[in-house]
């Protein structure tokens, strides 16, 4: 179902040489609610445009230099998605056809009632927002990823539920915190879903994963030219996301420079593409999580302070899978599927982990085994080594399994299989007979792993870190 039209939504700009009627049109569009601006010719109009995102242009065709037509072609160089209505007292034909071929959306002859040229600028608006709904579709059905579902009943994920539930429907910006791994996007895939945006986008972007250049392309978009590669205009998440929602992971990792401009889109919805003048207004409701304390980071003087408050209107904390008691086996048997089964005492190796890399490493884990396994059934030969071996504590003749002391932030096999190499062989000062008992394998594995890792027995790699710093 269409939302009603809502002329306060609608940036106007009249161009028009005749004072009288420029004035008139302008006075009357403004009192029916729509936001007016003005130009005598096409040079004003141009200095406009640099300065601001029009929905709608309606021109005179003849002024005095450039034309109507002039302007309709620097207009879709430099604002493609905004609609132009041109007006002339002479109708030709052949003037309406080249005015469409330019990309006019529509051609009116004078005299005309102000109500008519009302109709057509609702028309030429409303196409506009159709077209920026459909580069939206396209962008969400190229980022989606397959949707995955949150998964559990323990009574630290029905809170969880229950903020969703409250949190959702509000327009107010949400923090989203927890560890790595922990289903961050799903919370705000909740929120989104339970929000009057819902029918609208949610566009997701992970500050880690682009440098600061890239980053401020992506969520602001760029002009040709503005950078090396930057062949063709793009718009930004930002306008893609607009009306909707945009979720901002890992916002801990985003630069300084980013954070002010960020800021300023917060504040009052106005952004600029890189390599732009032109003033751009979005709708957006932001979401955004985090794996660091932001409060930490703040008094550090690494993260703003105003933008911590604008982002942290209310705060979702997420909890890491240790703690979601009774959920492993719900999440196990979701992520293995129907057709699926796992042997008892393999199910019990998963409840009693612990879970550094949370769901992200359960996936990972039941991935492996679904790989390894026959006849779709889950033992204990086809879990990672992590998880079977039990780590000594050293003088206390005590057996007990615990996290490996350092996980790459991906939580994949490899990272957690690196960690526990160093883990054993930093508890068995170096010995590798000894280490390699622990794990389960030959000496001769333990040398092929220590190559392929590029790791030095006696210390811990310099760029891992520990489970606390992620």
């Amino acid at each position: 179902m269409n939302s009603p039209f809502d002329p306060s939504q609608v940036e106007l700009l009249f161009v028009d040489d005749n004072d009288e009627f420029r004035n008139t049109a302008s006075q009357r569009f403004a009192r029916r609610g729509f936001r007016v601006h003005e130009a005598p010719g096409v040079n004003d109009a141009l200095r406009l445009l640099q300065d601001r995102q029009f929905d709608v242009v309606v021109s005179d065709m003849a002024m005095p230099g450039l034309t109507g037509i002039d302007l309709l072609q620097r207009v879709k160089e430099v604002s493609p998605e905004c609609e132009v209505i041109l007006l002339t007292g002479e109708g030709t034909i052949e003037t309406a056809v080249q005015a469409m071929k330019l990309g006019a959306y529509d051609f009116l002859s004078k005299p005309f009632s102000l109500a008519d040229l009302e109709t057509l600028v609702q028309r030429a608006y409303e196409r506009g927002r159709l077209s920026q709904e459909n580069v939206q579709l396209k962008a969400v059905i190229e980022r989606n990823q397959p949707k995955l579902q949150m998964v559990g009943e323990s009574p630290a994920m029905q809170e969880v539920y229950k903020l969703i539930r409250k949190a959702g429907p509000s327009e107010k910006a949400i923090l989203i915190q927890g560890e790595s791994g922990t289903g961050k996007e799903l919370v705000a895939r909740g929120l989104h879903e339970h929000s009057p945006r819902a029918s609208k986008p949610l566009i997701s972007i992970n500050c880690t994963a682009l440098t600061e250049t890239l980053l401020e392309s992506e969520l602001f978009g760029h002009e040709k030219g503005a950078f090396t590669g930057a062949a063709a205009a793009k718009p930004g998440l930002f306008e893609i996301a607009n009306g909707g929602t945009l979720f901002i992971d890992e916002i801990g990792e985003m630069p300084g420079v980013m954070q002010a401009k960020l800021l300023r889109v917060l504040q009052d919805g106005s952004m600029r593409r890189v390599g732009s003048l032109q003033e751009r207004r979005v709708n957006v409701r932001i979401i955004t999580a985090t794996n660091r304390d932001l409060a930490v980071e703040v008094a550090a003087h690494r993260f703003r302070e105003d933008l911590f408050y604008r982002i942290n209107v209310m705060s979702l904390d997420l909890p890491p899978l240790r703690t979601r008691v009774g959920d492993i086996p719900l999440l196990v048997n979701h992520f293995l599927g129907a057709e699926w089964q796992i042997a008892p005492d393999a199910l019990r190796v998963l409840e009693t982990y612990k879970w550094p890399g949370n769901i992200r490493q359960l996936i990972n884990v039941i991935e492996r085994a679904k790989i390894l396994a026959e006849d779709q059934f889950i033992t204990t030969d086809e879990l990672p080594p992590v998880l079977l071996q039990p780590t000594a504590v050293p003088g206390s003749g005590v057996a007990s399994t615990v996290a490996p002391l350092a996980l790459a932030d991906d939580g994949t096999l490899s990272s957690i299989e690196k960690a526990r190499i160093v883990e054993v062989m930093q508890l068995q000062q170096g010995n590798k007979s000894r280490a390699a008992r622990m794990l389960g394998i030959t000496r001769r594995s333990l040398y092929r792993l220590l190559e392929k890792y590029e790791l030095d027995p006696s210390a811990r790699p310099a760029n891992e870190r520990s489970i606390q710093d992620t």
